[in-house]
């Protein structure tokens, strides 16, 4: 019996390694059914799904290693980096995914509601969350969507050498701001943007993935502190925003 490793555990849902298999069990059926139909779609290397009973979903390990890990230096090289850039591409244009995104109106409101919060906790000093409120405005504005992962952190995009090997958790793929994804996969890297956009090509807006930036960490920071995670790890979410302060 190969032993059990707990990946990731909260209230909403928890990942089991057991060998070469990944048991994702999730309270919300809808999320593994977008996770299914979005890699079955997806024209960037998946890990293969083996079985699915609600609520847990079973997948095959992705060959390869993380492309790093957030708070930490990425070994991977240039390189590397510009390979994933380049797969991301290939996810951008490709067609539309047939369920409906997150609306502009939506992310703005939820900017709102964290920004209110943060200030009325006193979590982040108060300049901080203003001056990252005023950044994040950048990336409220129409985007043309595109077939976007959703949550595209470091940890979930698996490489072997500069070949990308695998991109995981699938959940919250939908018509999307394709700087999100950019952003998102950059954050706590942004030394590392560069390296990504060479291989992404044309079409990138730098201003848009750093107001990215700022907004993702904005309105993750409570959900991250209510579930068990600590956003103000070394090179986490809120040395994300402190460090925007050094940007004027």
């Amino acid at each position: 019996m190969d032993e059990v490793e707990v990946v990731v555990a909260h209230r909403q849902r928890a990942t089991l390694r057991v060998g070469d298999v990944f048991l994702k069990v999730d309270g919300n059926p809808a999320h593994a059914d977008v996770e299914i139909r979005a890699m079955a779609m997806a024209p960037i290397p998946t890990p293969a799904i083996l079985w699915h009973e609600p609520p847990v979903l079973a997948i095959a390990a992705a060959p390869g290693r993380a492309l790093g890990l957030l708070g930490e230096p990425s070994p991977a090289s240039p390189a590397t980096w510009a390979a994933v850039g380049a797969a991301v591409r290939r996810l951008h244009d490709a067609p539309l995914p047939p369920w409906p995104g997150r609306r502009l109106e939506d992310v703005a409101a939820e900017l709102d509601s964290e920004c209110a919060w943060l200030l009325a906790n006193a979590v982040l000093p108060a300049e901080v969350i203003r001056r990252n409120r005023e950044i994040a405005e950048v990336a409220l504005r129409p985007w043309n969507p595109v077939f976007v992962h959703g949550d595209l952190q470091i940890t979930h995009v698996f490489v072997d050498g500069d070949e990308v090997t695998g991109v995981i958790d699938w959940s919250e793929a939908a018509p999307g701001d394709g700087m999100f994804d950019l952003a998102t996969l950059t954050l706590g890297h942004e030394e590392r943007l560069d390296d990504l956009l060479a291989g992404y090509g044309a079409g990138a807006d730098r201003e848009v993935i750093r107001a990215w930036w700022s907004l993702r960490s904005l309105v993750a920071s409570r959900w991250l502190i209510g579930h068990g995670f600590d956003p103000d790890a070394p090179g986490c979410e809120f040395d994300v925003l402190r460090s925007r302060m050094r940007d004027r």
